[in-house]
């Protein structure tokens, strides 16, 4: 009566009682404001809070899931088109390699570790990126922010593997050059 509250915070006497509690606590809510049909306030336990905090936080996960694969998606594709102008721009080196005695399985292979190495600095950097990020978060936030190294393992190793399966395009399009036709421009 003239007093309005938004919160009040009850500790139950054990986990178990939780669910008793709110229900006691909603029929004497009920009971002081006269309320016949929808309530005019909510009763949550710890346990709905974390809930709610869990959904939030797989929600924004799978937010940040997808934006990393198409990141991926987005980076595999550039290294492709990377290589491939590199295929282009030395034809003739490719050429001449070939002429001087090496298997297209040699020149696949360079191309390949080409494209690994280029994917993985670029996979290192933006790890050191992100640690950096966490660093920083972790100073100024006052929820927990850790890279595991596990993760740090993954995300180059995935890096790596983008740049092999992207690469495979250009390095095969190297790889079957005809040393007469690259070298007829020299």
């Amino acid at each position: 009566y003239g007093v309005s509250l938004s919160f009040i915070s009850v500790e139950a006497r054990n986990e178990a009682s939780t669910n008793a509690a709110k229900f006691q606590i909603t029929n004497l809510l009920r009971q002081r404001h006269r309320i016949l049909r929808d309530d005019d306030f909510a009763v949550r336990s710890q346990k709905d809070a974390l809930t709610i905090v869990g959904t939030i936080t797989g929600g924004l996960t799978l937010m940040l899931a997808a934006i990393g694969g198409i990141s991926l998606l987005v980076g595999g594709i550039g290294i492709m088109n990377i290589m491939l102008v590199s295929v282009s721009e030395r034809t003739e080196e490719i050429g001449l390699r070939k002429a001087l005695g090496a298997r297209s399985s040699d020149v696949l292979q360079q191309f390949l570790v080409e494209s690994l190495v280029l994917s993985s600095l670029g996979g290192a950097i933006g790890t050191a990126v992100g640690l950096g990020t966490v660093a920083l978060v972790a100073m100024v936030s006052p929820l927990p922010a850790t890279i595991g190294i596990s993760t740090v393992l993954v995300t180059v190793g995935l890096s790596g593997s983008i740049g092999l399966f992207f690469g495979v395009v250009p390095a095969r399009r190297a790889a079957k050059l005809d040393p007469i036709v690259a070298l007829r421009s020299l």
